[in-house]
């Protein structure tokens, strides 16, 4: 009787092969109809294994143990498992790949002997290159990756060097005033606050929300605030609606008053300096604050409150003011938007007092006005009363005059859109007034940064701005120009 071939799990280099070696049979039970069980023979060779031809010896060995215990493991009765080394030379075949003729395995080309096992050689070969392919690509990809931080970093630090962004989460600050620190007893302002901050044409819209309103803006380098004012109580609120409002949080409290203390720090009266006309920026003293006071509620009843809370800065001359056909620039410029009526600029409901004269350098009476008004920037025809005489923002929203740019394109404006921007602008040069927009886009951030680039290309004159951060790191003209050098290649 002929006994059957099991296999057992393939391997690299082992297989089993139909040699006759017989077991005696398991018993079972008596039956008239049964035969005798076929008995069953596994057959095991491996490769020869020197010390020092092959490396891989303990692989094979390993392999052998495993088959072993599998074994051991299941119990299988009947069933003897012999090794049989196979030659190094008979391995060579596994190299050549498997060739056929008519079915049958070709003879090997190096010692002409049919074998079943060519290919798997190469197929060990094969799957040694794939594990090697995957582990380079992953090296390679791991390599690129960090090449590719490396070289944004490094660009990074190349913008920031040349284009000096000021953009830091350090607070100057932060122990001020302080037990220890040899600060209890000062100022918490000294008069080098702003030192280092170079003032920039930016207007802090509604600039109440900040975290500290005014002087994250100063600190930022903007050189216009906004504040919305609400009168009641004849007192002046400030916040953008009804329900922010709060009794403590006044248009002196968040505004007059700082701006007076940081003034005066910069004006001190000592041997060495006797002046007044210093403002808040050190490395900008004639750089003037524009306060923009946009009225909520009725002009004709709440401007005059405005103009009596501003005395403390105007009784020291820090306020802009125009007389003699002249706008004289001082640390701190008012204008007036929202519900400021335009004949109350023209004729400032403000007492003339001897005080007030006093403090306007070769005037006998008070300045026509030290105070000025929003005029309407799509609206400068000729015959428009509005110049720098009794106007110093020229402004409109930028949505309702000129329109949604096409995001889908970048954010540039179409040629009718920036053909309407420029007249605009122009028109407000000509009557030597400060061109400005609100209500641009904020979202997408490339629509917003488009929109700031061309705004600032052609030349306007302070952009509205929401995020101090992001309006202030960058250097809007440099990078419109390099656009439009990098144009002509």
């Amino acid at each position: 009787m002929r006994p059957e071939v099991v296999s057992v799990g393939p391997s690299a280099s082992m297989e089993i092969v139909g040699e006759e070696i017989v077991d005696p049979p398991r018993p079972s039970p008596p039956s008239s109809s049964s035969t005798p069980p076929t008995p069953t023979t596994f057959i095991l060779e491996t490769e020869p294994q020197p010390q020092q031809q092959h490396q891989t010896s303990g692989f094979f060995a390993r392999i052998r143990s495993s088959v072993m215990e599998s074994l051991e493991k299941r119990k299988l009765g009947g069933v003897r498992v012999e090794y049989t080394e196979i030659p190094s030379s008979e391995l060579e075949h596994e190299e050549q790949g498997v060739e056929t003729v008519n079915g049958e395995p070709a003879s090997c080309s190096k010692c002409g002997q049919p074998s079943s096992r060519h290919g798997r050689g190469g197929q060990r070969k094969k799957g040694l290159w794939k594990s090697w392919g995957l582990q380079l690509r992953v090296t390679v990809l791991g390599v690129g990756l960090l090449a590719l931080i490396l070289l944004l970093n490094l660009l990074s630090a190349i913008k920031d060097s040349l284009i000096g962004a000021r953009h830091n989460d350090y607070d100057p600050f932060v122990n001020w005033g302080q037990p220890n620190t040899g600060t209890e007893d000062l100022s918490w302002y000294p008069t080098d606050f702003l030192r280092d901050v170079i003032p920039l044409p930016c207007h802090s819209h509604n600039d109440y929300w900040r975290r500290v309103p005014l002087f994250d803006a100063l600190y930022a380098g903007c050189t216009g605030v906004e504040a919305d004012v609400w009168l009641f109580n004849n007192d002046l609120l400030v916040g953008h609606d009804l329900a922010s409002l709060q009794v403590n949080r006044t248009f002196q409290s968040l505004y007059v008053n700082p701006i007076v203390d940081i003034l005066e720090k910069q004006n001190p009266k000592t041997p060495y300096y006797n002046g007044t006309l210093n403002g808040v920026f050190d490395v900008d003293p004639a750089q003037t604050l524009v306060l923009l006071i946009d009225l909520k509620t009725s002009g004709h009843e709440t401007w005059p409150h405005v103009l009596r809370q501003l005395d403390p800065l105007r009784e020291r001359g820090w306020l802009s003011f125009y007389e003699d056909g002249e706008f004289r620039s001082r640390p701190v410029t008012v204008v007036g938007t929202g519900n400021t009526p335009f004949d109350l600029i023209l004729t400032p409901p403000y007492p003339t007092t001897t005080t007030t004269t006093a403090k306007y350098s070769n005037l006998t009476s008070p300045p026509d006005r030290d105070a000025f008004f929003d005029a309407p920037l799509d609206k400068l025809l000729p015959d428009s009363p509005y110049n720098s005489s009794n106007s110093y923002y020229a402004s409109v929203s930028f949505f309702r005059s000129i329109g949604i740019t096409q995001w889908w394109k970048g954010g540039e404006p179409t040629a009718g859109q920036l053909a309407k921007i420029r007249g605009h602008l122009a028109a407000a040069k000509e009557r030597g007034l400060v061109s400005r927009y609100w209500e641009l886009p904020a979202w997408p951030i490339h629509v917003r940064n488009k929109i700031w680039e061309v705004l600032v290309g052609e030349g306007m004159g302070m952009l509205n701005v929401d995020d101090l951060k992001g309006a202030t790191s960058e250097d809007w003209r440099r990078i419109r120009t390099w656009r439009r050098i990098l144009r002509l290649f």
